[in-house]
């Protein structure tokens, strides 16, 4: 029987679609920065780390938003907090368009930057709890797909707008309409998320199981809904028993289990945007006309790489619950480094170009950035998302989410006000012709590859209520094996030793009990031919200490 006749797809899809809105305002409102940036500079006459601010600030409010989203989630319900996403995400769109003061700019892109934290935990959150282990990896994919679609359409939306315009009125209008523009998507979003029903994972959390059972017999029918209903009831009962609450904050902190699972999450957030996306999202249209000298060329080539995030977010989807999320991540880690340092190398020799070599420098620095980019979306753009929502037990996933989206836009923070220092330094520009941060974030990938390999299990196809079994036991097995390989490789590099020997004699003594010391010293003394009185002295004596003797 296929996956449609056992789920009622249309009714998944939908409701996953409407708190998908939240990604789509979530890459309109970060992606809308990369057009009115230089405007905005013009307006607010800003010098290289002020326009860093300006494109980073919102990750301020992003890294306060998903700390708040796993309490929020938690006390209110998934439905809610994404109602309170949508209606800060309007005020942000009309107050940063409106503001002559670049201190209330900060604010109102601050408070879209909250949005947009609550909704980049919470409806991935939201659609991983409401779909089938089964479709869990597609529907997921619609986050992305959001994302890269709100960025795609706010980089046509910005190059219809700065089409044709004088410099003049771009940094005196231009820029408000495209940052205001965002108000269209935010009234969507706050009309159709009144429509969706809550988590049937929060419903049982908080003792409304018909409810739950409701919402679930309709995704999957009545005996998906009793079975589903069952294994979340015995997770919670489980998360319960022993310690009283393990699924409070404080509880959580401080056990070293949740760390371990923060490690993973954090380390996957943190590898994505360290990738080098940012600088393909926000500063594109910047490094393209550092190449091209062309303003209308560098915003028409911006819209490509959206283009092309969305095609490899289109082959992730299908790819991502076929051959597993470690593969794609793989492949991806490997094809972004390539991609990086194609860009790199048509950077470092456009030095100097004018016209149309420098346009033509342009489109191959682009190529570059598409290999990037197609790379990247397939595997760490969307697969990044998926692995976070589903690495977490159920126990911890509100706060484990939080804390991982957290380091994510901690991260996003950090590289958003850093390259336009990197590159706009003078040092920097005369040596490697802006290739350098193209260069540090191919190391990133390469570590990357090493820590997949290393600590990250697949998750595909593994219920949520069974994940902390499946990630530990993974764990432990890599742990063993690399103990098992040192020991092996130990035992056949040792040359024996009388020593040795001894010092290993004395460990058995140590460890077997209920045998009697003499007779176990004799027995060696006599196959061992080992008589000195000094020898058999000192050996007692251990047994002494050891034993309590």
């Amino acid at each position: 029987m296929s996956v449609s006749q056992h789920y009622n797809l249309k009714y998944i899809s939908m409701i996953c679609g409407v708190a998908a809105l939240g990604g789509l305002l979530f890459g309109y409102d970060t992606a809308v920065i990369s057009g009115a940036i230089n405007p905005i500079k013009h307006y607010f006459h800003l010098d290289s780390v002020g326009v860093g601010w300006a494109v980073s600030n919102v990750a301020i409010g992003c890294i306060i938003g998903a700390f708040a989203s796993g309490s929020l989630a938690h006390k209110m319900g998934r439905k809610k907090a994404l109602v309170i996403a949508a209606l800060l995400f309007t005020i942000s769109a009309l107050g940063a368009a409106l503001v002559d003061s670049f201190a209330w700019f900060i604010a109102y892109r601050m408070l879209g930057g909250l949005a947009v934290g609550l909704a980049s935990a919470i409806s991935p959150m939201y659609m991983s709890e409401v779909s089938p282990k089964e479709i869990r990896g597609r529907a997921l994919s619609m986050q992305n797909f959001a994302i890269v679609g709100g960025q795609v359409v706010i980089f046509v939306v910005n190059f219809l707008i700065a089409q044709g315009a004088s410099q003049q009125w771009l940094s005196s209008m231009g820029w408000r309409v495209m940052i205001g523009s965002e108000v269209i998507p935010c009234i969507a979003f706050c009309l159709f998320v009144l429509f969706i029903p809550e988590s049937p994972r929060w419903l049982v959390a908080v003792n409304r199981q018909q409810e739950a059972f409701t919402i679930l017999e309709k995704i999957g029918g009545t005996h998906y809904a009793q079975q589903t209903l069952a294994n979340i009831e015995d997770s919670l009962v489980e998360d319960n028993q022993t310690k009283q609450k393990k699924s409070e904050t404080k509880e959580l902190l401080h056990q070293r289990r949740f760390w371990l699972f923060a490690f993973l999450g954090c380390t996957v957030a943190c590898i994505q945007q360290a990738s080098g996306v940012n600088v393909m999202m926000y500063f594109a249209p910047v490094v393209l006309e550092n190449v091209t000298g062309n303003t209308d060329v560098a915003m028409f080539l911006t819209i490509w790489i959206g283009v092309f995030q969305l095609i490899g977010t289109v082959i992730g989807s299908m790819l991502m619950d076929k051959i597993g999320r470690l593969p794609l991540l793989k492949l991806g880690s490997v094809g972004t480094v390539f991609g990086l340092l194609l860009t790199s190398y048509f950077m470092y020799y456009s030095h100097g170009l004018s016209g149309d070599a420098a346009i033509t420098s342009g489109y191959y620095t682009l190529m570059g950035m598409l290999v990037f980019m197609l790379f990247f979306s397939l595997s760490w753009g969307l697969g990044a998302w998926i692995v976070i929502s589903e690495i977490f037990p159920n126990r911890m996933r509100s706060v484990g989410m939080a804390f991982a989206i957290s380091m994510m836009w901690i991260s996003n923070f950090i590289i958003g006000l850093v390259f336009p220092i990197l590159n706009e330094n003078a040092w920097l520009t005369a040596h490697f012709h802006g290739a350098f941060p193209m260069w540090i974030f191919a190391g990133v990938m390469v570590l990357a590859t090493l820590f997949i390999y290393r600590f990250l299990p697949e998750t595909k196809g593994v219920q949520l209520e069974n994940m902390e079994e499946h990630v530990v036991n993974y764990i432990n097995s890599k742990s063993n094996t690399r103990s098992y390989e040192g020991k092996s490789k130990t035992r056949h590099e040792e040359k024996w030793h009388p020593s040795y020997a001894h010092s290993n004699r004395i460990t058995q003594s140590h460890l077997v009990k209920g045998i009697s010391h003499s007779s176990t010293r004799n027995n060696r003394l006599d196959k061992n031919r080992l008589g000195t009185t000094h020898f058999a002295k000192n050996r007692f004596s251990r047994n002494r200490v050891t034993t309590g003797e």
